[in-house]
């Protein structure tokens, strides 16, 4: 007796439900994306109990006739291709014919459509039709899921509480708003309306409804096209930034995607200005030849293969640091005691004996204080304002040692044109040896000094030591490194790949490297364990990516060579800091992503003051 044998529709739809249907989600956005499918432009999404009791979406669309309506729900039944071409050039959203009869398997579902000229009604309970008729219904469609999951108690365990499913719907509602910003969307949530987004085509104006005023006043509207891609969206500043990745979102041709490689791109786009732990927010819809891309790899569509990956990760990555590089703002508190951004905390200590701040009148005299400790003290400037003072000591320090061995080096200099982003300030005061409180024309700002002088020191360093050095340092030791026997047979890729930083291995036993000699830059930070990162990182990647490590070596050597805290400055030295910084490339944030000042404007001081009515 035979042993195989074919499963009948019933089983083989269950099956497949549970690759398109996971939970409820998944059943709203296989439904919407049908909805698009047909034209709609207004589609109301209501739902009872996160789903799980309920799901209905109501859309303008084109409907369907008495035949398609009963044919819909038989597996692999689609109007989006036609024969194998359509598979490779697919620009709908639905395609596999999947979705309706895997939901109908698992649920109650009951179907009102009308394509302008007839009504149909079909209703199909776990795969067992139960009925299919004429019914007057408005044009479009009306699908309704009920009971989700009620008889494969497996699948129904596995559901969480209605308002964490619930949650999973609105997050994939307003991802369709932000792909789809000509269609209005309007969620309802047991018979109470949560989202809807008017259809007017301003993805701005979605960013508002979605993620509040402020961060929709701080997008960038970013553009970038090559050959084979265009590439459109915003892009928020960096001090608007986020705990988790989920706020990076790409559109293909206007489906929703996930894609590791392309959250990196714009990680590495905004690695300069932001913090480790934090991620940004942006929106970008892609747009290509639907032959570059296969969108046939998981019958979720979550997932999809590029033909150029490599290419399109570079276009992202470029226009995202054009943008950021021409259009970035200063670090902005906007509500008092309360920060947007990620940066050390003031902390003020108890003064037990009363202080008496230092004035001083027009004329420049000083009034002596009582007490010889005060926290803050106001001084006036004692130089012009566009004077140049003398240098700070610990910037020309490290500087000399790094390139003392190279008169190529020294002749390069840093930038002298200031920032045209950089707004014009005057030193005030020191708070508690750490922060530099000055007065721009539009409020107060507080500079981070450590931070200010990292990111001109990085900057300074960098344009020094990578203009072109060679030197090397040969080592009385030489470094000797453990490794795996993957990185031992790929020593002669490595080498390559190494050979424009001047660093070498060489085998040294079954799983050992050994290095006689760095470049003299290297000299200065943890060389063994920067070498080792090296290795490591070209083991799990099979690349290395050289600017990113040697960033990381000289943000190191400048992090070192700055003003540290609980360090007294002087005025014309608070003044000298604020002119390198304006003189940076990229004033607005160390090397690490933290912001080197913050601004508060006259308005917010006038909201603390109770001075706006």
């Amino acid at each position: 007796m035979a042993k195989i044998q074919r499963l009948d529709a019933h089983l083989t739809n269950m099956i497949a439900a549970g690759e398109v249907v996971e939970r409820p989600s998944g059943v709203i956005k296989e439904l919407v994306e049908n909805a698009i499918d047909a034209h709609a432009s207004k589609i109301q999404i209501h739902v009872r109990q996160g789903g799980i009791e309920e799901m209905m979406i109501v859309d303008d669309g084109d409907g369907m006739s008495a035949q398609d309506a009963t044919l819909a729900f038989e597996r692999h039944a689609t109007s989006k291709i036609k024969d194998v071409k359509d598979l490779w050039k697919i620009s709908t959203m639905g395609f596999r014919g999947e979705a309706l009869p895997s939901i109908s398997s698992v649920s109650h579902v009951e179907l009102k459509t009308n394509d302008g000229t007839d009504g149909t009604l079909v209703e199909i309970s776990y795969g067992k039709t139960l009925q299919a008729k004429p019914i007057g219904t408005p044009k479009g469609t009306q699908i309704t899921v009920k009971n989700l999951f009620q008889r494969t108690p497996a699948r129904f365990k596995h559901l969480r509480s209605a308002s964490y499913e619930f949650s999973l719907i609105s997050d994939v509602i307003q991802k369709f708003a932000l792909a789809y910003p000509n269609i209005s969307f309007s969620l309802f949530h047991d018979d109470k309306m949560v989202f809807q987004s008017n259809g007017n085509g301003n993805i701005q104006e979605v960013l508002m409804l979605i993620y509040g005023r402020e961060v929709a006043k701080a997008a960038i509207e970013v553009q970038g096209k090559d050959n084979d891609y265009a590439i459109d969206g915003y892009a928020v500043q960096p001090f608007q930034t986020r705990a988790t990745k989920y706020y990076m979102l790409f559109f293909i041709n206007n489906r929703m995607i996930r894609s590791y490689r392309l959250q990196k791109a714009i990680m590495d786009a905004y690695s300069p200005y932001i913090p480790s732990g934090r991620y940004p927010i942006v929106v970008l819809h892609i747009n290509m030849d639907p032959q570059l891309v296969d969108v046939n790899v998981h019958p979720s569509k979550w997932e999809v293969r590029f033909s150029k990956e490599k290419q399109l990760e570079f276009l992202i990555k470029e226009t995202l640091q054009e943008a950021l590089r021409d259009k970035m703002e200063v670090n902005r508190v906007v509500k008092q005691e309360k920060l947007e951004v990620e940066m050390p905390t003031f902390q003020f200590e108890e003064v037990k004996k009363p202080v008496v701040p230092v004035y001083q009148n027009v004329e420049s005299e000083t009034i002596t204080p009582k007490v010889a400790e005060p926290t803050v003290v106001y001084e006036k400037p004692t130089l012009p304002k566009e004077e140049i003072v003398e240098e700070i000591p610990v910037q020309e320090e490290v500087v000399d040692v790094i390139v003392q061995s190279s008169p190529e080096v020294q002749k390069a200099e840093p930038a002298k044109v200031k920032n045209p982003s950089f707004p014009t300030m005057r030193a005030l005061a020191q708070l508690q040896k750490a922060y530099i409180l000055a007065e721009g024309e539009d409020g107060l700002y507080i500079i981070d000094q450590h931070a200010a002088q990292e990111r001109y020191n990085f900057e300074v360093i960098k344009q020094k030591v990578l203009a072109g050095v060679k030197d090397q340092q040969d080592l009385l030791v030489p470094i000797t490194l453990t490794s795996t026997l993957q990185a031992i047979q790929s020593v002669d890729a490595l080498n390559q790949k190494l050979e424009p930083l001047g660093i070498q291995f060489e085998v040294f036993g079954d799983t050992s490297f050994v290095v006689r000699s760095i470049p003299t830059w290297l000299i200065y930070i943890d060389e063994q364990a920067f070498l080792q990162d090296m290795v490591d990182y070209y083991i799990k990647n099979e690349e290395v990516d050289i600017e990113s490590l040697r960033k990381h070596a000289l943000a190191t050597m400048a992090c070192h060579s700055s003003i540290r805290f609980n360090r007294s400055l002087s005025l014309p030295e608070m003044q000298q800091v604020i002119s390198d910084l304006e003189h940076c490339e990229q004033p607005f944030h160390c090397p690490h992503g933290r912001p080197t000042f913050l601004k508060y404007t006259m308005k917010d001081l006038e909201k603390s003051f109770l001075r706006v009515k």
